[in-house]
């Protein structure tokens, strides 16, 4: 196999919000750094997302020394600043998916600039570090825990597997429509899809499960309209037991600092392709 290396490293502090590209990040128990540690729901808790809100895609995340940085990409909205420690001390159970737990109300400002912003009553949550909202036990191999995130600490997406696709569809589209924390380049398409653990710098992973793509990855992230590509095409050639698979699911088994750059070196692969 060619040599890899890591391209792009991705985060979204705000699940379902505009992510940011990092030159590098800290790998933590729950994933990269500030990934999804905050979440808007509904008056119930439920989370929210551009699944059934494509206009969350038009709100863009910035990470500052002391908090996050709230921006409308068509400027529609001042922009509005959270202190990375802010909440009302207020606790709410909140639901993603299948998973319940305790969470934090950030502000009462917060909830009025956002449900201003999209149109609709929301409230903003931080997932304080007592949470430990376990992965899937199918998969998780020691008991890990994830953010907000819809399932696993992390997703990877290898940069020619998106090539590939692009080559498939009549517009292409960019990486971020599939939210990945890590993109690599190197080897061939979907050779991800074999990787079972590889190591980068002094962080290990475990690739333990392909990830199925939802309806989200039609949404255009620039202006946040819904279309049917790319799920129509990908149906067509990357469906298994009626999933559309695209990019790798990611375990970490310890923490540590990674950077764009850094060599991925694959230590055990399975023989699916």
């Amino acid at each position: 196999m060619d040599e890899l290396y890591l391209q792009h490293i991705y985060i979204y502090p705000i699940k379902s919000l505009g992510g940011i590209s990092l030159a590098e990040a800290e790998v933590v128990q729950t994933g990269i750094r500030h990934d999804r540690r905050w979440m808007l729901t509904d008056k119930e808790g439920k989370f929210l997302s551009q699944r059934s809100f494509p206009q969350m895609a038009l709100l863009q995340v910035t990470v500052e020394p002391a908090g996050l940085l709230i921006d409308h990409k068509k400027r529609l909205h001042d922009p509005f600043f959270i202190p990375f420690d802010e909440s009302t001390g207020r606790q709410m159970q909140v639901t993603i998916w299948d998973d319940v737990c305790t969470a934090l109300e950030v502000s009462h400002e917060a909830n009025e600039w956002f449900s201003d912003a999209l149109g609709m009553k929301v409230q903003l949550v931080y997932m304080p570090s007592t949470t430990k909202r376990l992965v899937d036990s199918n998969y998780a191999t020691n008991n890990e825990i994830v953010s907000f995130a819809d399932g696993y600490p992390l997703l990877m997406i290898g940069q020619a597997s998106l090539d590939d696709l692009n080559q498939r569809l009549e517009t292409p589209i960019l990486m971020n429509r599939f939210r990945p924390n890590l993109v690599f380049y190197g080897g061939g398409a979907y050779c991800e899809d074999s990787f079972t653990e590889f190591q980068i710098e002094d962080v290990t992973f475990n690739a333990v499960k392909p990830c199925g793509r939802c309806v989200m990855t039609t949404v255009n992230q620039e202006d946040g309209v819904k279309g049917q590509e790319p799920l129509k095409t990908l149906a067509s050639y990357r469906t298994h037991k009626n999933k559309i698979l695209f990019g790798q699911n990611l375990l970490q088994k310890n923490s540590g600092k990674i950077k764009v750059g850094d060599r991925l070196k694959i230590l055990s692969t399975s023989n699916e392709s």
